[in-house]
């Protein structure tokens, strides 16, 4: 019974097996079929977008700078330390206190200064004094040279009756007393010429110490920081990029310390990376978001295009720095806040354009694939994007429809590729620009 029942139970499962395959393969088949993403060829103008993130700033402000009399000429203090600052954010009116600097590097100034003053003093007495010494010693060799001319002119007017030699004698006495006398008015008026400057020097170093005391008093006395306006407080950034905080070093070259928005008018300030910028224009619309309210979209236009570039920190990369206007007023913007904008660059008119997400790569081909069968790989030139979508300059028509994703194919042969036409012209006007770039370069 056992041998006879055999073949019949293994016919059974031949069948089962032969069902389950076939309901397998139509399954396969149906869900390959059913589940492909298709969307149509569009056609009409095309707004080319740049996207980027920015930061809020306001376009006015109020900067409060620590005191003018830190650049005086006779301070000498070059960098000053903050010692106290009221808390970033704080709505201040004007007069009210906002930070301290520190007063131990003044007053040794002041210190110093004090007993250079002293020290100039005492210089200028002695100065003072030895001139007058030294004129009144001047003063009695005039009056011996005079009392030496009026004697021997005496012997002179005595030596009448004497022998021409005698009277010859006593004539270049004479002239030698004279000699005398002038020379010592000379050194008279010399030495009277050269205490007067030495005077002057030694009152003029007194007058110059005097006034960077003064100096150093005036600014002892503005150490402490007062808001010139009313606003709300936010801390400027250091030359090493960092925000003022306690401990960080002001400078005579960057005394700014907070500023003081205007929070009624604000900007977005963002970097473009140098392969979008040729893209973007002062006078464009942009649309700006904010990170911290998504639900909110304010409108802008670009006011201010960088035209250097600089190099990201850590990176080769070079953005360019773009100043976007944010148009009306909300009072939950802030400044720091992260934007995101989105520029509107140029538009073409009425052209084919399809998603991004449609576009296959396979090295350096660009290509679609037709749902029409059987499928083609349909290869095309790409041109401008915008996030979204892109421009088709060869390749497709209007209305087309095309997959959105690659189909599972067992064979990559059973999807062949056309429009190789495009490709060979593409790859002539890129092998052209190559040629081009390098005979300019040798030109150079």
């Amino acid at each position: 019974m056992f041998k006879r029942k055999t073949p019949k139970r293994i016919g059974i499962l031949l069948l089962l097996f032969a069902v389950i395959f076939i309901i397998y393969k139509m399954a396969f088949t149906t869900s390959n079929t059913d589940t492909l993403v298709t969307t149509n060829v569009l056609q009409g103008d095309f707004q080319t977008l740049v996207y980027s993130t920015g930061q809020l700033q306001a376009e006015k402000s109020v900067s409060i700078n620590a005191p003018s009399e830190l650049s005086a000429r006779l301070i000498n203090i070059y960098e000053i330390k903050v010692t106290d600052l009221i808390e970033e954010g704080t709505v201040v009116d004007s007069g009210d206190y906002v930070a301290s600097l520190d007063h131990s590097a003044v007053e040794e100034k002041l210190t110093a200064a004090l007993s250079d003053l002293s020290e100039k003093l005492d210089a200028y007495d002695d100065a003072r004094i030895d001139t007058n010494i030294n004129l009144s010693n001047l003063r009695d060799e005039l009056v011996t040279s005079r009392i030496d001319l009026e004697e021997k002119q005496l012997i002179l007017k005595q030596s009448v009756y004497e022998s021409p030699a005698v009277i010859r004698q006593a004539n270049l006495d004479v002239e030698k007393a004279q000699r005398k006398l002038d020379q010592d008015l000379r050194n008279y008026d010399l030495k009277k010429q050269q205490n007067n400057i030495t005077m002057a020097r030694a009152e003029s170093a007194v007058e110059r110490t005097r006034t960077q005391i003064k100096e150093i008093r005036d600014l002892f006395d503005a150490i402490d920081i007062k808001a010139p306006a009313p606003g709300m407080l936010i801390y400027a950034f250091d030359r090493m990029g960092n925000k003022i905080k306690v401990g960080s070093t002001i400078t005579r070259w960057m005394p700014k310390i907070a500023e003081l928005p205007d929070l009624t008018s604000m900007i977005s300030k963002t970097f473009i990376n140098e392969i979008d910028i040729s893209k973007v224009k002062k006078g464009q619309k942009v649309k700006v978001g904010v990170d911290a309210f998504p639900e909110k979209e304010f409108d802008g236009e670009v006011v201010e295009v960088a035209n250097i570039g600089q190099v990201i920190p850590g990176g080769d990369t070079k953005v360019f720095e773009v100043t976007i206007k944010v148009f009306g007023y909300d009072k939950d913007l802030k400044p720091a806040m992260t934007t995101s904008n989105v520029i509107s660059s140029t538009t073409l008119k009425d052209v084919i354009y399809i998603p991004l997400e449609a576009v296959f790569h396979n090295d350096s081909l660009s290509y679609i694939i037709r749902k029409k069968a059987p499928s083609k790989r349909q290869i095309i030139e790409q041109g401008a994007e915008n996030g979204n979508y892109v421009v088709v300059k060869q390749g497709l028509s209007e209305d087309e429809e095309i997959l959105m994703h690659e189909p599972y194919i067992e064979d990559e042969d059973d999807i062949k590729f056309i429009g190789l036409d495009i490709y060979e012209s593409l790859k002539d006007s890129s092998n052209i620009a190559e040629t081009a770039g390098q005979q300019a370069s040798n030109l150079n």
